[in-house]
């Protein structure tokens, strides 16, 4: 899947500077002459109703959607507006990009490059990449997780199975100890933090009095979930250095940290048992593999 990303990346940024797939008809050879490319004498099969034809080679709803699957997945969360999400869109891609790309491979069959060494090479390498992946695939699906699997890994293990502990955080944020120390004192005197968080702290949170919401101990800085977990709810921390300053913490409240039931935490169990049997069945299918094969290795030459 990381070639066929990188692929379509890179085809991306070629196709940035070309002009518009209404051109497609005039010229479609390398050199820009306006001789028609041959198609190929195969064909690819197309992956449900066609969509699309290139010189008579088809282009499928399938192989279309799957692609638009592919690069979805790789917009970033904070860019949903990237996603292609409508059917303009999907006409846009189809013909900015899957189209665009059958013309270059066209071009590339009709000069004759699939049948370059380098390329023969590189073909059989992906290949047994595929068909490893393929094999490893085909092993998993024989695993299965027996409920009573789950519940003797629940029963075994349901002291250490707790909901994620989350703590609900204010903090102060200054860039000198001292202003930090003045804060604290004002604190202790029994000024309000939301307040003095508001109109003293140099963070982003002070636009929200402080408040960083619910957060787990994975998330702060290792200094800052130290003190957070000792630290009662309803006090003002010490002054401690963090990565933007000087700090001062309080905890308004906490959630989470408690058993989870044996409904909670299944899904969680099978997975972890299915991801480990998966492990186990690829590890036995390769030694068994070894025992019926000649293997040699010439640790000599490699240097």
């Amino acid at each position: 899947m990381n070639r066929l990303v990188l692929l379509l990346a890179l085809v991306s940024s070629i196709f940035c500077g070309l002009s518009g797939c209404g051109k497609n008809n005039s010229s479609n050879n390398p050199d820009g002459s306006d001789a028609n490319i041959n198609a190929p004498a195969f064909q690819l099969s197309a992956k449900g109703k066609v969509v699309a034809r290139v010189n008579n080679l088809p282009i499928g709803l399938e192989d279309l959607n799957q692609e638009i699957e592919v690069y979805n997945s790789m917009v970033p969360p904070g860019s949903p507006e990237l996603k292609i999400s409508t059917r303009e869109k999907k006409i846009d891609y189809l013909k900015n990009e899957m189209v665009r790309r059958t013309l270059l491979y066209q071009a590339a069959l009709n000069s004759k490059l699939d049948k370059s060494k380098d390329f023969i090479d590189a073909l059989e390498k992906t290949k047994l990449d595929l068909l490893v992946i393929a094999l490893v695939k085909q092993e998993a699906k024989k695993v299965e997780v027996t409920s009573k699997e789950i519940e003797d890994y629940y029963n075994a293990y349901k002291d250490q199975l707790k909901a994620p502990e989350e703590i609900n955080i204010r903090e102060i944020v200054v860039p000198s100890e001292s202003e930090a120390k003045d804060i604290l004192v004002e604190l202790l005197k029994g000024e309000d933090f939301a307040t003095l968080a508001r109109n003293r702290s140099k963070s982003k949170s002070a636009k929200s009095n402080g408040n960083l919401g619910f957060v787990s101990k994975e998330t702060l800085s290792k200094e800052m979930a130290n003190i957070a977990l000792a630290l009662p709810q309803g006090e003002p921390s010490g002054v401690f250095k963090g990565p933007e300053g000087y700090y001062i913490i309080k905890v308004e409240a906490r959630r989470g940290g408690e058993q989870m039931t044996l409904a909670q935490a299944r899904e969680d169990i099978k997975r972890g048992i299915t991801f480990l049997k998966q492990q186990q069945r690829i590890e036995d299918v390769i030694a068994k593999l070894a025992r019926q094969s000649k293997i040699e290795v010439y640790e000599k030459e490699v240097k």
